[in-house]
């Protein structure tokens, strides 16, 4: 079992992580970046859809794959594919969330490859913003997202915070593999069945963090 211990620094995931982006937002998103790919690039909807997926499977995010292999704007695509109000009925989270967050000791960040207004804008509806310390966004990192190890590295620096007393917690397991390499301890939030030796504790839900 891994050592949990006060000084622990706790580096959270939003989307998937804190809550379920599948529900509703993420299906929005991909509407959007689909559409934007289409208009930039002049292709159909497969063909953009194909684009979009690849990209992200590649490099962890598609709006890095558009900027390396077709310079696009990356603060214009944020605002784009973003540009989406967020409901409370377009929020799922657990019951259990606000407990869990206040019973986990040490400092708690925010490590998204989300832009930062629409992190800012889940947290508010989550009500759980004043749980964090900071939020790491895709421009905190300077579009250098997860699993780029770039982006940890700033982190640590700006957090101040040491990788051995890390404890990562997230959906996607490239992520928690750059982590590990690091030196993070690493959380899995995940349905499956399996559990690769370097994740260090696999869970089905959040609140058994506790």
């Amino acid at each position: 079992m891994m050592h949990i211990a006060r000084r622990n620094t706790w580096i959270f995931d939003l989307d998937n992580t804190l809550h379920d982006a599948g529900y509703c937002i993420y299906p929005q998103i991909n509407r959007l970046m689909t559409r934007y790919i289409m208009g930039q690039l002049q292709v159909d909807r497969g063909q953009a859809n194909d684009i979009r997926i690849g990209y992200w499977k590649k490099y962890g995010a598609t709006i890095i794959g558009l900027i390396k292999h077709h310079n696009i704007d990356p603060h214009h695509f944020l605002k784009i594919t973003h540009n989406f109000e967020i409901e409370k009925n377009n929020i799922k989270a657990s019951p259990y969330l606000h407990r869990l967050l206040q019973r986990l000791n040490g400092r708690k960040f925010i490590f998204s490859n989300a832009p930062r207004a629409y992190i800012d804008e889940v947290l508010r509806h989550l009500k759980i913003a004043n749980f964090f310390s900071d939020v790491f966004s895709i421009e905190s990192t300077g579009f250098k997202p997860k699993p780029n190890i770039c982006g940890y590295h700033i982190l640590l620096q700006k957090s101040k915070a040491i990788a051995s007393d890390c404890i990562m917690v997230e959906d996607t397991l490239p992520n928690l593999l750059a982590a590990k390499k690091l030196g993070f301890k690493t959380i899995w939030l995940s349905s499956k069945v399996y559990k690769p030796k370097w994740v260090d504790i696999k869970i089905t839900d959040i609140r058994h963090l506790v």
